[in-house]
């Protein structure tokens, strides 16, 4: 796994050995990035369930601001503190050790830009973060959320919350979708 593009472009980063985690492929993640990029820089990023911590890493050689790094698995965590020591990125990353959800509210931002989540695709972790997201000040009507999720996934409880799925991207096995705040009709 590679830095596609900005500061740090063509590194190669460290990840995890097993099957714990998914690297996003790199065709996969310039797509991603090309349907973000007027959104990355200068942003504040959030990426959930991080692995490797490459998706926070391509935000942050991108021009982000800040990225943090949520992620529970130990060796991953060595992994993202490798890479982030390797790509030089450590002034901009915070790293939260813990379970996804108690990891939100630890978040200390007026405001996060984008929020990134690949979590394990046969479990509800997806609902519990998006659930939980959906309470977080830092949260508003211009932030984007981007899940990573197979094509199978039911996303149907998405609107139970006050989110929208606005955009759907499918890949060969895995698809990207986008969400972001429902805006209430207020008559204009």
């Amino acid at each position: 796994m590679r830095v596609i593009a900005g500061s740090a472009r063509r590194l190669l980063l460290v990840t995890p050995k097993g099957m714990e985690t998914r690297p996003t492929q790199d065709k996969i993640k310039e797509t991603l990035f090309n349907i973000l990029q007027m959104d990355v820089p200068g942003a504040v990023f959030l990426d959930v369930f991080a692995g490797s911590g490459g998706i926070g890493i391509e935000a942050i050689s991108r021009g982000a601001k800040r990225a943090y790094f949520i992620e529970n698995g130990r060796e991953a965590i060595s992994c993202i503190q490798q890479n982030l020591h390797k790509t030089g990125f450590e002034e901009q990353a915070v790293i939260l050790r813990q379970d996804a959800v108690a990891a939100l509210r630890h978040v200390h931002e007026k405001e996060v830009d984008l929020v990134y989540l690949d979590p394990p695709y046969q479990s509800d972790l997806a609902r519990r973060v998006i659930t939980a997201l959906d309470g977080m000040s830092y949260i508003t009507e211009d932030t984007i959320i981007v899940v990573e999720t197979n094509l199978e996934s039911d996303f149907s409880f998405v609107g139970e919350t006050g989110f929208e799925i606005y955009r759907e991207k499918d890949y060969r096995g895995n698809r990207h979708l986008f969400l972001r705040r429902r805006v209430s009709g207020d008559g204009m």
